[in-house]
């Protein structure tokens, strides 16, 4: 099995473990206790633990930068209205799933109705202009063709029809404008997401620009961390990198590298997929950066055993089992770095009652 486990500086991150041979063990005899972390022990009366026994091997880590940020939506939007009104309903609450087009809140537009009224007038004048001009037109192209009028009556009732087609388009115009400021009365969800914030109430007096509803789409969190140039040279877009959003592991693509405002540091842009919701924008996230490679001992988190603050493994040599505090660097939910306490080529137990207690937590 290979596993590999990751660094930066004082944090690690652990991706994999190349370890000696699994070998299951037996139980019986007696156990020792060790009262430091430099690999002493003293004799203890624990019996020989049942459980499966690790030779311990140099395993190559992979040392990261560990940069810290905050996990974003990649859309967010407070709609608002380009009308002076007031608020007669607003039809979600915070939390609510909307979708695209949805309604989320309607503006009193009853001033605009009167409009509706005057605009349709005014096209209907225009058309009764247009189709009086057009016959009229058609009159003197018929008499300037029999040379019954003349060119200054024909130009004239040219003019006139030219005239009264302009009026009507332009009427027309004056509707389709009328049409989309009555729209603005009724503000609706840019995209799907969930109203995160409501920040009217019916009989608030809306006006242009005023936010009524934020809406956010967290389907995918875009991770933006600050990081020195040697933690970004090689990144790509459309690296995999590993990423923790309030604790939660994660894996993030890489959108893009660019300068940053202050001086020898760069933007790392990342997108998580968060399709089913679980992880929430706004957590705080921390992306591990590669910058090279070193060695190092693992062990799996079921080898630990605590006694308040103290961590340590049962060691067996001998045929006795012995157990040693150790300093433990990292811990990720499957292994645990050892920086001190133990050395390859040693054999560890893991404990048959620690991987069932793992078994049954996961």
């Amino acid at each position: 099995m290979t596993t590999i486990l990751s660094r930066r500086s004082s944090a690690l991150l652990l991706t994999g473990l190349s370890l000696g041979a699994l070998v299951l063990g037996a139980c019986g005899g007696s156990d020792k206790t060790s009262d430091s972390a430099n690999g002493t022990s003293t004799p203890a009366t624990t019996p020989r633990l049942e459980g499966t026994t690790l030779t311990l091997a140099d395993t190559t880590i992979t040392t990261t930068f560990e940069a810290s940020g905050v996990a974003e939506p990649m859309q967010q939007a407070m709609v608002s209205t380009k009308l002076m009104g007031t608020v007669t309903a607003v039809r979600v609450h915070e939390g609510d799933a909307v979708r695209a087009g949805q309604v989320l809140v309607e503006v009193d537009a009853r001033d605009l109705t009167a409009k509706a009224a005057q605009v349709s007038a005014g096209i209907a004048d225009a058309e009764a202009m247009q189709k009086e001009a057009s016959a009229h037109a058609a009159r003197f192209t018929a008499l300037y063709n029999d040379s019954a009028a003349t060119r200054a009556q024909y130009d004239a009732a040219m003019t006139g029809l030219a005239r009264a087609d302009a009026g009507l388009r332009a009427a027309r115009a004056g509707a389709g404008e009328l049409d989309a400021v009555r729209s603005y009365a009724t503000v609706r969800a840019p995209f799907s997401g969930i109203v995160t914030m409501r920040h009217a109430d019916p009989g608030t007096f809306a006006a242009p620009g005023m936010p009524l509803v934020t809406v956010q789409d967290a389907s995918s969190l875009r991770l933006s961390v600050s990081a020195p140039t040697e933690a970004v040279r090689g990144l790509t877009r459309g690296a995999r990198l590993t990423a923790t959003i309030d604790g939660q592991p994660v894996t993030a693509t890489v959108e893009g590298v660019v300068p940053a405002n202050a001086g020898n540091l760069f933007t790392v842009n990342a997108v998580v997929a968060n399709r089913t919701g679980t992880l929430r924008a706004g957590s705080a996230a921390t992306v591990a950066l590669p910058t090279g490679t070193t060695s190092g001992l693992v062990v799996p988190v079921a080898a630990l055993v605590r006694d308040g603050d103290l961590v340590g493994v049962i060691v067996r040599a001998n045929g006795v089992d012995d157990r040693r505090w150790v300093r433990v660097g990292t811990i990720t939910t499957t292994h645990a770095e050892i920086t001190g306490g133990l050395k390859a080529g040693e054999v560890i137990v893991i404990p048959a009652a620690n991987k069932a207690s793992n078994k049954a937590g996961a």
